[in-house]
């Protein structure tokens, strides 16, 4: 993410400054941004394992079907409040998720608020307003959705949306509003369509926070209670809900330019949702076919989700 992120200056350095204040100085970190350490961003988790960084903040999504079973909170309209969904993403990687991230120390999880379309030329009202449109996702998931939905999917880390859609290389992009402003999609688009919250999320993407496993445990015990102190449930909920705060924050900037922000009718949303839902039905028969039982993680993905808030019907 970029220095003047939302994420960074309201998630990353708070958290880094908590951590710093509470070890007494003890813990101090040297914070690269816009991967100003190298690599790229799908490299993030490798670095994290291989020690290249002592900490990484990175989409899951970038190396599609690594980490099989933390897809399921990316499915189409799993989720709709980001803190519940975060905090039930942390559950659920203590239990049927836990191999996954098994290679670091995880510290933290978290998923966005709702994602939006966001498109040069057209306005998205509808199913088939998507037809013929290259547009971008983050992730297998979402691209796969894109395809089911008529369009051209394609796949692109966050860092190359701004070049991709000023040549024109893709037509639109989904993305949450709080993470616009930081790569300017709001000069670059002129139309943004969203859902109603009660329809639930066309997607989120998941994140995690985690450590190099040997250098946590060389930690003193006590430094150690730190980073535990700034891990785990509440955390996770923590990062969820302030990411998804500074969506109105990122919608703004499109308003104040004059875009046209159109909300999709719940009709139409029911069209978007049937034909979406193939997205989840593909996923379960290949977690079924990894030896995985599909059903039950998204079971349990559902049931989290709504023990910690709110949870859209299936």
């Amino acid at each position: 993410m970029a220095p003047m992120s939302h994420v960074w200056q309201t998630m990353h350095k708070p958290w880094m400054e908590k951590v710093e204040r509470e070890s007494g100085g003890r813990i101090k970190f040297e914070a690269f941004p816009a991967m100003q350490l190298g690599g790229t961003a799908a490299q993030l988790y490798d670095q994290a394992r291989d020690g290249v960084a002592d900490i990484v903040w990175t989409l899951p999504g970038y190396t599609a079907g690594r980490f099989p079973r933390s897809e399921v909170f990316e499915l189409p309209f799993v989720m709709n409040n980001a803190e519940a969904t975060s905090k039930a993403y942390w559950d659920y990687l203590q239990t049927v998720g836990a191999d996954d991230f098994k290679d670091t120390k995880i510290l933290a999880v978290n998923v966005h608020g709702a994602g939006v379309f966001h498109s040069r030329n057209r306005a998205i009202q509808s199913v088939s307003d998507l037809r013929g449109l290259k547009i971008r996702g983050p992730s297998r998931q979402t691209t796969k959705m894109l395809g089911y939905l008529g369009a051209i999917p394609i796949g692109m880390p966050l860092p190359a949306i701004p070049d991709a859609l000023s040549k024109g290389s893709i037509d639109a992009c989904i993305l949450p509003w709080e993470v616009v402003p930081s790569i300017k999609v709001q000069e670059l688009t002129r139309f943004h369509s969203e859902f109603e919250p009660s329809a639930g999320a066309l997607y989120t993407a998941t994140f995690v926070m985690t450590m190099n496993r040997s250098r946590y445990e060389a930690l003193p015990v006590d430094l150690k209670r730190v980073i535990d102190n700034n891990s785990g449930l509440v955390t996770s909920g923590w990062l969820g809900k302030t990411q998804q705060a500074n969506d109105p924050l990122g919608r703004k900037t499109a308003t104040d330019r004059g875009n046209a922000v159109t909300t999709i009718n719940p009709a139409n949303a029911q069209e978007f949702k049937r034909k979406a839902a193939l997205v989840e039905t593909e996923w379960v028969a290949d977690m079924n076919q990894r030896g995985l039982e599909g059903g039950k993680l998204r079971d349990v993905a559902r049931s989290l989700i709504e023990k910690h808030g709110l949870a859209p019907k299936p």
